[in-house]
């Protein structure tokens, strides 16, 4: 089936807000429409509506006018078997000591890598995205610094692939949190892919507002690799739950951007180890003090 898009920016969250909604009142009616804040710091909103008939271009030209948006862009999107897609074009990722590949690839594990099954379907942290990639790179550099994680959780767990390489590397207590339910079943479904239940405790939570996670605090080692809004948030939640001397891996953060989460966990007592560039997306090592 066709599929249509069309998609627009403007200024402020009220005026794309009431967009979005003025959007679901068109005739023929979107079947989707999302209303989200840009993160390149440009204070931009984009919205934008799915179709599955040819929208009224017409429509879309006086509520842009209307709400002060640039133009619609209007797409139409072939159809597209984008698992296979997606398994066609995402090789294998080896980070370090950790190989990351879906069952398709199961032929090419190397010698000595730490696998880590991860199905191409589940497209956002198969290990192929810069921030992904940065948080196992920071792992690896830790395991060659000699560092052991007894505890350690996974903030904004999605696929839980960075809980699983942890939880391959040390016999400690692992848990991984997520706010969207189905990224935690998406989490329990990879270990027991990866012949790994019961490894990871999966929980639905917001940051760290889960008695779980409160109990087993503090950690020796945090992972959040969420985007910059959500990590300057939790700055404070995370100084507490972390040990004295402990590290937190942190990614989701737009280069531009990291100065920004390095001053505030700075400020918090979690100070800059090291930080890598992937792209455009940037990884924190950060130490607290202690």
């Amino acid at each position: 089936m066709t599929t249509f898009t069309a998609l627009t920016t403007l200024t402020g969250k009220a005026q794309a807000e009431a967009l979005g909604e003025a959007m679901e009142r068109l005739n023929p009616e979107p079947t989707g429409v999302g209303v989200f804040e840009m993160e390149d710091g440009s204070g931009l909103w984009e919205v934008g509506g799915y179709f599955t008939e040819s929208p009224d271009e017409a429509g879309l030209a006086l509520l842009a006018a209307m709400h002060e948006a640039k133009p619609f862009v209007v797409s139409e999107v072939p159809e597209t078997d984008w698992v296979a897609h997606v398994r066609r074009e995402l090789a294998p990722v080896e980070a370090g000591r950790f190989f990351v590949y879906g069952s398709h690839d199961a032929d090419k594990l190397p010698e000595g890598r730490i696998p880590l099954l991860i199905e191409a379907a589940m497209a956002f942290g198969t290990g192929h995205h810069g921030t992904t990639l940065g948080c196992l790179k920071a792992l690896d550099h830790l395991l060659d610094q000699g560092f052991r994680g007894e505890k350690v959780a996974d903030i904004g767990c999605g696929t839980a692939v960075l809980a699983m390489a942890a939880a391959r590397v040390w016999d400690g207590t692992i848990l991984a949190s997520d706010i969207d339910e189905v990224a935690v079943d998406v989490a329990e479904a990879n270990l027991k892919a990866n012949g790994m239940k019961g490894a990871v405790t999966c929980l639905e939570a917001a940051g760290f507002d889960h008695p779980d996670l409160q109990a087993q605090a503090p950690y020796d080692l945090i992972f959040a690799n969420i985007l910059k809004g959500p990590l300057v948030a939790l700055a404070p939640d995370l100084a507490a739950n972390l040990r004295p001397g402990g590290y937190a891996i942190l990614s989701g953060i737009l280069n531009e951007q990291a100065d920004d989460v390095v001053a505030v966990y700075a400020q918090n007592g979690i100070n800059l180890d090291q930080r890598d560039e992937i792209g455009e997306w940037t990884t924190l090592l950060l130490r607290k003090a202690g």
